[in-house]
């Protein structure tokens, strides 16, 4: 598939064109004459507004190239190039260097462009470094599976007991994950039990990583009150009242 950012290596300051305008005062069209100089660079021939195309280009025997010019990025934008996509595989968005969106969320931007298949080029107003730049050329997007992400999905999955969070839903006392059930046993045996050694508590909870759980305090529900020996704090006494509802599926 067609690569503009390999096309050329020539710089990108050869092809600018000076447009004073601030960001702010641009127009779409505004975007046009550098893109139009860059893509004559590569051997393109270019027409402006062919059917509902912004940018038209056509080199030999190559898929057309279409650019839809745009201020900003957002869902409108998205799915007008998404549609472009039944005209020809190679479709690009360009956007000024200054877009917000980018600044902001560059690196979900250009995932998610490389999810759809689609370019992404910045065109550059300012008189002093103007000219366009390929961040991202179209392809087929064939994403990793991270298996450690997946591998903690799964063990968080296998590990939780019952389904204690309603899909969509936020607690403000926080998620019920696997590791929060396991705290809140230990939690429970304390309640009961008062202070008891470490030991005892990974038996009797069935938790083999509650003096672990409990060393590390991460809700802040555990306290030593001598080696090896640990109790609630009013804290974990009080969030554990917010969480009874859970006990049972526990």
């Amino acid at each position: 598939m067609l690569s503009l950012s390999k096309c050329c290596k020539k710089s990108a300051t050869e092809y600018s064109v000076a447009i004073r305008f601030s960001c702010l005062a641009m127009n779409e069209s505004d975007l046009y004459p550098p893109l139009k100089t860059y893509l004559q660079a590569q051997g393109y021939e270019i027409k402006g507004e062919v059917g509902q195309c912004d940018v038209f280009a056509r080199r030999g025997t190559e898929h057309p190239l279409i650019v839809e010019l745009k201020l900003s990025l957002n869902l409108s934008v998205i799915l007008q190039v998404v549609d472009r996509l039944s005209l020809s595989p190679t479709v690009y968005v360009g956007v000024p260097r200054q877009c917000s969106a980018l600044s902001k969320k560059r690196k979900a931007v250009l995932k998610l462009f490389r999810l759809l298949g689609i370019g992404l080029l910045t065109i550059d107003p300012d008189r002093s470094s103007g000219g366009v730049s390929i961040l991202l050329d179209p392809g087929d997007y064939r994403p990793r599976i991270s298996k450690q992400k997946q591998s903690r999905l799964l063990r968080e999955f296998e590990q939780r007991v019952g389904d204690p969070n309603q899909g969509g839903s936020v607690s403000r006392g926080g998620m019920v994950t696997a590791y929060r059930q396991s705290a809140i046993r230990i939690a429970m045996l304390l309640r009961d039990q008062g202070p008891t050694r470490a030991s005892l508590v990974a038996q009797q909870s069935e938790e083999k990583k509650a003096r672990d759980i409990m060393y590390r305090n991460h809700y802040g529900w555990f306290e030593a009150v001598s080696r090896g020996v640990y109790q609630l704090t009013p804290r974990g006494a009080g969030e554990l009242e917010f969480y009874e509802k859970t006990l049972d599926q526990i």
